[in-house]
């Protein structure tokens, strides 16, 4: 009986929360969120928050297309690939003290499933058959090498200041990472994590692709590369898939850097102030988006691993030193 019960228990988790219906409807809200406070930086009336939820229920209600020259099963497959690498990532990150997959949380493994979601992008489009899909795919194989850099290096960063604290030298592990917060404070309180935590926020807009660092999807200038053959269903789950990464990349941000902030509180308070963090993120990633003109890709590859890593390895090199 308790192996029945244990086996709900995690169906729960998978399904519900932090799984796939809270992917689903934070990602949702915060890609809302996120459009909705761009447009007002830029004074416009901008969409409604709740357009994301109109245009993903629209996109399922249409009809799929399937190129000729494209191949299937990998077609179809790829966006369902993507999506569900993120939800099984949002299992590993700490809601505060809270964590499915405590004991084998570690950035190490998220930072390889991270990849996953990038390479079904790049797997469909290369199914799809399209040049336009070509040039997007080559274009976000570059910017996946240029955030991989500064992401590794803030990781490096938190990972030797916790390690340091534990007397372990350097931890991945989440867990820990969350115990030490706890203990001592969010990490983003320490001089030496502030230009790490620069670096993530500035490494999140490249991961998910956003403007200004959205050169594999570029309307004016290759037809929505990668997405330019997608159609209906998966096409939906694409554009859930990016509102999800948003989640995951800002949950995983929280978690690293203001994961002191709930400490001793319930579960739902704590629950309610996570997602607070989260949109104080995506308000921070909403500002770069809002100020900064499209860059090309030879821009977006420079600047991450100057800019951004430099940031980083500030932070490293302040960690290594114990200050």
């Amino acid at each position: 009986m308790s192996t029945v019960l244990t086996a709900l228990q995690y169906l729960g988790y998978i399904l519900i929360f932090p799984g796939f219906l809270f992917c689903f409807l934070a990602g949702m809200l915060l890609c809302g969120i996120d459009r909705k406070v761009v447009a007002k930086m830029q004074k416009r009336v901008g969409p409604p928050i709740l357009q994301p939820f109109y245009d993903f229920f629209k996109l399922l209600g249409k009809e799929t297309i399937v190129p000729a020259a494209a191949s299937k099963v990998v077609f179809l497959a790829a966006p369902l690939v993507g999506f569900a690498a993120l939800v099984v990532i949002q299992l590993f990150i700490p809601v505060f003290t809270f964590t499915v997959f405590s004991s084998v949380a570690d950035v190490i493994v998220i930072l390889y499933l991270l990849l996953i979601p990038a390479m079904a992008a790049i797997l469909g489009g290369a199914a799809s058959g399209s040049p336009y899909a070509g040039v997007g795919l080559s274009r976000e194989m570059v910017t996946i090498i240029s955030c991989e850099l500064p992401l590794v290096l803030i990781l490096l960063a938190v990972g030797k200041t916790v390690g340091s604290f534990l007397g372990t030298g350097i931890t991945f592990s989440l867990t820990d990472i969350a115990a030490y917060q706890a203990a001592n404070g969010s990490l983003i309180t320490k001089a030496s994590m502030i230009p790490a935590a620069i670096a993530m926020l500035l490494v999140i807009p490249g991961e998910t692709g956003n403007h200004p660092f959205d050169a594999a999807e570029a309307e004016t200038e290759i037809c929505e590369g990668l997405l330019a053959e997608y159609s209906g269903a998966p096409l939906a789950v694409y554009k859930l898939t990016h509102a999800v990464k948003m989640l995951t990349l800002t949950s995983l941000f929280v978690a690293l850097f203001l994961g002191g902030i709930g400490t001793g509180i319930m579960l739902v308070d704590g629950i309610i102030l996570f997602l607070l963090c989260v949109v104080l993120t995506i308000l921070t990633i909403s500002l770069v988006h809002a100020v900064t003109a499209r860059l090309k890709i030879e821009q977006i590859f420079k600047y991450y691993w100057t800019v951004v890593s430099g940031l980083a390895l500030i932070s490293l090199v302040l960690a290594w030193y114990g200050l």
